[in-house]
């Protein structure tokens, strides 16, 4: 049975395009929020590391709803946007940047404060106490030290990214060629009855995830 090569290479492409977009954010912010919540001692801390963890015990689909209250054309935030320019990123391939970005935000976030955690603190001491600025020991010092947590980090991301469904099917639904990523597009396929691009979906997702 022959399958149309677009068939197979777009929702191959979508994945990796808003994967890729969706990790280059959250290794950047999941990295300051681990550093900070692994340096520093504030009012709330607890709550704050909750509330970042919580994507990770709700169930997708609730993630995605959460995310329609806050961004969609009358959400929280949407509402605004849409007023000002006429677009909403629902049902838009940036929303399926977002709705990666907030499931694999808590695994950026734990492995690198782990790897973090790790690290000497007395070796940011030395560096502080020789003259340089904390965000030079970050970057010369704490970061090399924990770099391999810190890849750890972004590679689950990455994964987590590309194997991401419900908020994703929440969020920015389900438009073949525009929307409809790996996950969905087996969704789609398997809803239809169409096991052969399904299960050559499966493939694919399975080698690139490995």
């Amino acid at each position: 049975m022959q399958i149309d090569n677009d068939i197979l290479l777009q929702p191959l492409k979508l994945s990796i395009q808003v994967s890729a977009i969706s990790t280059f954010f959250v290794a950047i912010t999941g990295t300051i929020i681990g550093y900070i919540l692994s340096r520093r001692n504030f009012f709330a801390k607890d709550v704050i590391d909750a509330v970042i963890t919580l994507p990770m015990v709700l169930p997708p689909t609730v993630t995605g709803y959460y995310l329609i209250l806050v961004l969609g054309r009358q959400g929280l935030i949407g509402q605004y946007i849409y007023n000002w320019t006429g677009w909403t990123i629902t049902f838009t391939w940036q929303a399926a940047v977002v709705a990666s970005f907030v499931v694999s935000l808590p695994l950026m976030v734990k492995t690198a404060k782990a790897a973090l955690d790790s690290v000497d603190i007395e070796l940011e001491k030395a560096s502080l106490l020789l003259g340089k600025g904390e965000l030079e020991t970050f970057l010369k010092i704490t970061l090399p030290l924990a770099w391999k947590g810190v890849l750890a980090g972004v590679v689950l991301s990455f994964a987590r990214g590309i194997g991401e469904f419900g908020a994703t099917l929440m969020l920015a639904g389900n438009i073949p060629g525009k929307t409809a990523t790996m996950p969905v597009a087996i969704y789609s396929a398997t809803q239809s009855g169409d096991y052969f691009l399904a299960n050559s979906l499966v493939v694919i997702l399975t080698i690139l995830s490995l």
